[in-house]
């Protein structure tokens, strides 16, 4: 492991270079730092991720898999399907590389139903399906056929649907967080700085059907 606190993990993903020019259309946004230290240490901390295989669905800037890297992870699939997001990625990468001994990283121009690597556990923060309905749930779908464990995040209002969701397909809710998620003015119709939306992170397990 390349870190000793959350705080140190949280400053270390700071520094990721962040997305240019996200889209609309795939509600692409940076996840923040503090949040994927958070998720990320509760579980690293007592080896969640050491030598183990990750796939980062809907990887933007890459935060969530260099996290997961700097605990010790083994390799992490980035899976992005924007081609110029994934470039961030790649950049972010080897600028880690350069000052951490981490594991391999794979950069995939792909769109996640196009990705069928069995992991050991899947990253996401997918689009919440403002702008296309129930995106979230496609990803899920995905990350269901990839890896016995999850971390997912969704808005707080569809914390029903997603909790009957993952149980209908022989997952549980083992642990979840709520968080204020910052989402910064980058686009026109914005009108606040920095507008706070209520997400839920989960963590899911496949349970045993025997």
């Amino acid at each position: 492991m390349n870190v000793n606190s959350k705080k140190q993990l949280a400053i270390i993903l700071s520094k990721l270079k962040p997305l240019e020019s996200p889209k609309v259309s795939t509600e692409q946004y940076c996840t923040d730092s503090e949040i994927a230290a958070t998720i990320l240490w509760n579980y690293g901390v007592i080896g969640e991720f050491d030598r183990k295989v990750i796939a980062d669905l809907g990887a933007g800037n890459g935060i969530l898999g260099l996290g997961a890297l700097l605990l010790g992870a083994k390799k992490v699939y980035f899976v992005e399907s924007e081609e110029e997001t994934l470039n961030i990625a790649k950049n972010n990468y080897e600028l880690l590389k350069s000052e951490f001994k981490i594991g391999e990283g794979v950069f995939l121009n792909l769109k996640i139903e196009e990705f069928n690597e069995k992991c050991d556990i899947v990253l996401q923060n997918p689009p919440f399906g403002t702008k296309k309905e129930h995106a979230d749930k496609l990803f899920l779908e995905k990350a269901f056929t990839l890896a016995p464990i999850i971390y997912t995040f969704h808005k707080s209002s569809t914390d029903e649907f997603i909790k009957k969701f993952v149980g209908k397909n022989s997952f549980k809710v083992i642990n979840e967080w709520f968080f204020n998620f910052p989402i910064k003015k980058i686009h026109f119709f914005h009108t606040k700085p920095v507008k706070n939306v209520l997400v839920k992170v989960y963590r899911l397990e496949k349970q045993n059907l025997y």
